[in-house]
């Protein structure tokens, strides 16, 4: 299995993933357009050809990203797929010189394995929210907030 940047011919295997999920209402639903339009911000997981896993890493500010639409495939479910590519994400922002990753999620126990900590929603920036308009949970957001913080 490798995990490497995202390219065009993996645009319509991370729509299906996240698809898959967001069917399940265990992630947020993302078009194709959209994926295609921020493409440059996934990794994806590899295995003999076939794009298995993916993950998003948005910047938000000069010391914040975000990992989104983290998605594995359900028959590679269990084989450290998930945790491989969130320890890539981190890996970016370190090169890219963020300070703090975070993300929202349903499965904070997995974050937590990897270093993650929760922290309280509302110490995010008003600015993470913007994918909130688009959430039918809006106004009962069953997410919780972790964060890893980076050396400097």
């Amino acid at each position: 299995m490798k995990i490497r940047p995202a390219n065009v011919s993996d645009a319509k295997a991370i729509h299906g993933l996240i698809t898959y999920y967001a069917e399940f209402d265990r992630m947020l639903f993302r078009s194709l357009a959209d994926i295609y339009e921020n493409l440059q911000t996934f990794l994806v997981a590899e295995d003999n050809g076939k794009t298995v896993g993916c993950c998003a890493l948005q910047v938000i500010w000069s010391d914040l990203a975000e990992i989104k639409s983290l998605a594995v495939d359900k028959e590679y479910a269990g084989k450290g797929i998930g945790k491989s590519l969130v320890n890539s994400a981190v890996d970016l922002a370190r090169t890219l010189a963020v300070t703090k990753v975070f993300a929202l999620t349903l499965e904070p126990g997995f974050f937590l394995k990897l270093g993650f900590a929760v922290i309280d929603n509302d110490l995010l920036p008003m600015k993470v929210w913007r994918d909130c308009a688009k959430c039918s949970k809006q106004e009962n957001c069953d997410e919780t907030a972790v964060v890893m913080e980076l050396a400097k």
